[in-house]
């Protein structure tokens, strides 16, 4: 696997996954993740993004953890990727506020979006954005959808949406530009639990349509 790595602070490292391809680089992350969390190298914390993974280790062995990270990368390829450690199911009322332009977006029906989108499992690429909010990608690719123009200044807990190739669930209300197919009432967020995010990095998600 080919990477380079990024300064990050005094106890920190950058991992970069140079591949072009998005959908490569993101299989790199998650499978150079999943190799590093089952090693005993001197790292404490993991932070995947979509073609990054920020590694955590104390200051005194960034050094060693950095040698470490190189030569495990050479061992590990993106094929590497493991399946999902968990599987959460989600269901959802699909009667969001954006179904029809989806459908109009994609050429499908809405009752054939609602069947896309939980036809095909989806897995959590990384969280951002909000506590709790996950970027799930390998859905239908007839789903790849832009933003909104106008993003509302307003979206409900819950809310389930597409943005590009991505789906995603709002934890919180807040100001969203996704398009918006339903809603779920998943807690995606609770700050008192030992594992505070429902869809962690790796997590496949199954959607369920519900009335």
């Amino acid at each position: 696997m080919d990477i380079r790595l990024l300064p990050c602070g005094v106890d920190a490292v950058l991992i970069e996954i140079r591949e072009e391809d998005p959908d490569h680089a993101l299989a790199g992350v998650l499978a150079l993740d999943a190799a590093l969390r089952t090693t005993d190298l001197p790292v404490t914390d993991l932070v995947p993004a979509a073609r990054t993974l920020l590694a955590q280790c104390p200051a005194e062995r960034l050094a060693e953890a950095r040698a470490a990270i190189v030569r495990l990368a050479a061992q590990v390829t993106a094929e590497a990727l493991p399946r999902p450690w968990r599987r959460v199911r989600i269901e959802v009322e699909y009667a969001g506020p954006d179904l029809g332009e989806v459908a109009r977006l994609t050429g499908l029906q809405e009752h054939e979006v609602v069947t896309a989108h939980t036809g095909t499992p989806w897995r959590v690429a990384f969280g951002g954005f909000a506590p709790g909010f996950a970027y799930l990608v390998g859905g239908d690719p007839r789903l790849q959808v832009p933003r909104r123009d106008a993003p509302r200044t307003q979206v409900p807990a819950g809310a389930v949406g597409l943005a590009g190739r991505f789906s995603g669930i709002y934890p919180r209300a807040s100001p969203g530009g996704w398009q918006l197919l339903g809603r779920t009432d998943a807690v995606l967020w609770d700050a008192t639990a030992v594992e505070p995010a429902l869809l962690a990095p790796g997590t496949e998600v199954v959607f369920e349509a519900i009335r």
